[in-house]
């Protein structure tokens, strides 16, 4: 497990007609065995967020510290699309991300994809694979490098219904089983509320307008009265805080 922390974050864009301004005056900490979304209108500078805490981009002002107590933290990415190598086989995907691809490797890459239940895959090319199981490998992968965060971008947007629910069941089992410190970027407050233990609101302008518990027992069903009032309840947030840029 580790810690996210995020002080007076700013991010601009400066193109040839304007500076447009993506995070502004972003604080918040994220620490332990916390599942934490982050949700918000397109434009609201989600995935900013994550390209900065990878070190994709680099801030215009403030900071960010990723730890694990005295040292920098460890970091698994899962990316909206699975981006497998098609030339690989799925065992070889996750091996390719291993620091070394010994027989301990090789064996925790195998316990990972069995925790998505694709065992029987590991010598299959991601070609042979549906889109759904090509997640589930993106995952497993993620997982495999043991991170002490997980940054995770809208991974199940391009999924259906049926195919989403399932990964999140199976996502939220591996976060319970191996208590990883996971920041999840998604549009879909149902997502959210059925996976999450804080959930925090953005607005257009990149500026952070509430940070809610969701205080429901896991697992959550997501056709149950608890979790359906937790969703109104969520949505009344949005409806109520100024969530549009000015």
């Amino acid at each position: 497990m580790g810690t996210i922390s995020v002080h007076n974050l700013r991010k601009e864009f400066v193109t040839a007609d304007a500076t447009v301004v993506a995070l502004e005056n972003v604080s918040f900490e994220v620490s332990g065995h916390e599942f934490v979304s982050v949700v918000g209108p397109s434009g609201c500078g989600k995935s900013t967020l994550l390209n900065i805490l990878s070190g994709i981009e680099t801030p215009t002002a403030g900071g960010i510290d990723i730890t694990e107590g005295e040292r920098v933290a460890r970091l698994g990415y899962v990316f909206q699309a699975a981006r497998l190598l098609p030339w690989r086989s799925v065992i070889d995907n996750l091996l390719f991300v291993q620091d070394s691809r010994d027989e301990a490797a090789r064996e925790r890459c195998r316990r990972y994809l069995e925790m998505v239940e694709l065992g029987h895959t590991a010598k299959s090319y991601p070609g042979q694979l549906s889109g759904g199981m090509q997640q589930r490998v993106g995952i497993a992968r993620a997982f495999s490098i043991e991170p002490d965060v997980l940054l995770m971008d809208e991974p199940f947007s391009h999924l259906d219904a049926i195919t989403s629910r399932t990964l999140r069941r199976e996502l939220h089992a591996m976060w319970d089983a191996t208590g990883k410190t996971v920041l999840f970027v998604t549009h879909d407050v149902s997502e959210a509320v059925e996976l999450s233990t804080r959930i925090l609101l953005f607005a257009k302008g990149g500026r952070l307008q509430g940070d809610i518990p969701v205080d429901l027992p896991f697992p959550r069903d997501g056709a149950s009265d608890e979790v359906a009032l937790a969703k109104a309840e969520l949505l009344r947030k949005f409806e109520s805080l100024d969530l549009v840029a000015t």
